[in-house]
Order: C-alpha cells, then structure tokens, then sequence
C-alpha cells in the first residue's frame, strides 16, 4: 500500500503539468494581451489629451476678444433700444 502512494502523486503531478500548467499560461496570456491593449489606448489617450492641451491654448485669448464684442454690440443694442421706445412712446 505503500508503494501506491508515491504512484498516484506521480499521476496528479503530471496531470497538474498537462491540463492545469497550459490552462492557467493560456489565461496569463490573455490577460497580458488585455493589458497591453489597455497600455496601448492609455498611450493614445494621453497623446491626444496633449494635443487637445496644445488646441486650447489660445482660449482665454478668444474669450477675451468675445468679451469686447458683446460690450460693443451691448452698446448699440442699448442705444437702438432707446430710440424703438421713443418711437413707441410717441
């Protein structure tokens, strides 16, 4: 009974390397695969966020020159609002 023993550890031994051992190397694999195309969109990612950052540069600039154009068609928009009411009131 003894000598059993050591026979089946060698059967579950070679069972571990040729089903269990291949099963979790093809996980490992696509896990690693999933991780290297996750890798790759992150690199893209920030690739465009820098470009984006570059795009938006001349924001406040713009913003400002939005800024002057709306007091200056405030302005008029005033001004002509004034005189439709004069003629409305006579």
């Amino acid at each position: 009974m003894k000598e059993a023993i050591p026979w089946h550890w060698w059967i579950g031994a070679l069972a571990l390397l040729l089903v269990v051992l291949p099963v979790v190397i093809a996980l490992l694999n696509r896990i690693l695969a999933a991780v290297e195309r996750i890798r790759d969109a992150a690199d893209e990612i920030l690739a465009d966020g820098v470009a984006l950052n570059d795009a938006l540069e001349p924001v406040p600039g713009l913003l400002a020159t939005t800024d002057e154009t709306i007091k200056e068609v405030q302005v008029g928009a005033v001004r002509y609002a004034g005189s439709v009411q004069k003629l409305l009131d006579a």
